[in-house]
């Protein structure tokens, strides 16, 4: 009786509302209730003969509070009622949320019916744990991709990005890696996407043996900022419901670009100041808060070792330019990047990942002495190429002038072949470095 007495007695008989007081473009500022709202609070604001609308508190100004909606503003009208919600929104998943492809909200959009709900909520903007209660990274990880595998050797727990234009093979990479990695759960991110992409992605490119392990997040291009934004943190939270249960994690979203687009839009419509290419100093503070969500898992509460997240993000690289500030920030804080060249996709190379700008912070430490000494030839024969490929095309070179230009030659495209993957060929780790040891043997043997 005591306990139902504490509980009756704890709950808030208060309900907080507050009134349109004007519609700014994506802004919808608010009056009444403040002395209850916080940055991040939930509201749901009325519409004539429409279901309400979804809103959240981005900032305040003056005595007014400033919403932005997760859907469009028809139908909001000047002194609609405003009921504030809960300050901050969870998901509760499990492990039947496998197969299933949910929005940003964890509502299923794939038509197999309602989700189960877990008995632990996971806040969608939580904190990445403390650095003092993680793990260090594990094994290294076999993704099945030769060109990763050998030049860029990925740890469990190690973050990369994947730095690209568009049209590059960005998406059929990650599926690769969905579906050849040696993980138990994937978790995909697919944010700010092109609507009539999903489905091809999810169905062709994934594949029903990647959806199978999986669990994908999707908010198109066409929905709001706030839609945008929480379907990032959505992939990061179900990720961390795998990871708590003891589960090895890869974790792939494409792409933080327009994650960090969706905040500009938000804090940029609040009232933020732009700075480098119009990005507001929020986007260089949510990004880092975001990506070190991902990671080695820390200890839990009941004493048990949570399994890690090993994440790869895209990044877009506008017109080719590595240096723009989103790519610059991402750099600094992942474990490595993943470098797509356009030039290597025109001439029909894919994954068209460029190895000599491509860079693992966990190697070399993660390859054995003999691995090592192969990634190093391998890398020597690639450079010397590189260097001379313009003398070599027009015919400028010539053979003799330097010996280990010869040889690079003559292994290019074996080289070449090694690095053409089809999306559909699987290539474990250790046969990875066997078939590039077979190759560089036989460029000695021929000199």
């Amino acid at each position: 009786m005591r306990q139902l007495i504490a509980a009756a007695e704890s709950i808030d008989p208060v309900v907080v509302t507050g009134k349109v007081a004007g519609v700014n473009g994506l802004l919808i500022e608010s009056r009444g209730g403040l002395s209850r709202l916080a940055v991040g609070a939930r509201a749901e604001i009325s519409r004539r003969g429409q279901a309400p609308l979804p809103a959240e508190v981005v900032g305040f100004r003056d005595a007014k509070a400033l919403l932005m909606p997760y859907g469009p503003v028809e139908g909001v009208a000047p002194g609609a009622d405003i009921k504030i919600l809960e300050a901050a929104a969870s998901v509760s998943p499990t492990i039947q949320w496998l197969g299933r492809v949910i929005d940003a909200f964890g509502e299923p959009i794939d038509g197999n019916g309602p989700l189960s709900q877990g008995p632990q909520p996971y806040i969608l903007k939580a904190s990445p744990p403390p650095a003092h209660s993680r793990a260090r990274v594990g094994e290294r990880l076999d993704l099945g991709v030769r060109s990763m595998d050998v030049f860029t050797t990925t740890c469990r727990g190690q973050r990369l990005g994947i730095f690209a234009g568009s049209g590059v093979g960005k998406s059929v990479l990650l599926s690769m890696l969905a579906r050849q990695a040696t993980c138990d759960v994937v978790v995909v991110g697919l944010i700010g996407e092109r609507g009539r992409e999903v489905r091809e992605f999810i169905e062709e490119t994934l594949g029903e043996e990647g959806l199978r392990r999986a669990v994908v997040v999707v908010a198109t291009s066409d929905e709001p900022a706030l839609k945008r934004r929480q379907a990032a943190y959505m992939t990061m939270a179900v990720a961390e419901y795998f990871r708590d249960q003891g589960l090895e994690v890869l974790c792939l979203m494409d792409s933080v670009t327009r994650f960090a687009m969706a905040q500009r839009e938000i804090g940029l419509a609040a009232g933020e100041p732009p700075t480098t290419k119009g990005y507001t100093p929020t986007v260089f503070t949510e990004l880092p808060k975001l990506l070190e969500r991902a990671g080695p898992g820390p200890v839990l509460p009941d004493g048990r070792q949570a399994g890690p997240i090993t994440a790869l993000f895209t990044v877009l690289v506008d017109g080719g330019d590595h240096d723009e500030p989103i790519a610059d920030a991402v750099r600094g804080i992942l474990d490595g990047h993943i470098v797509m060249d356009r030039k290597i996709a025109e001439r029909g190379r894919f994954p068209a990942i460029d190895v000599l700008k491509s860079v693992s912070r966990t190697m070399p430490e993660c390859q054995t002495p003999p691995e090592r000494e192969l990634n190093r030839r391998a890398r020597q024969c690639l450079s010397a190429y590189s260097n001379m490929e313009e003398l070599i095309k027009i015919g400028a070179y010539r053979s003799g002038a330097d010996p280990i230009v010869d040889r690079a030659i003559a292994l290019n495209p074996m080289l070449e072949e090694f690095l053409r993957q089809d999306k559909e060929d699987v290539t474990r780790l250790d046969e990875s470095f066997e078939r590039l040891e077979s190759i560089l043997n036989m460029g000695m043997l021929e000199a």
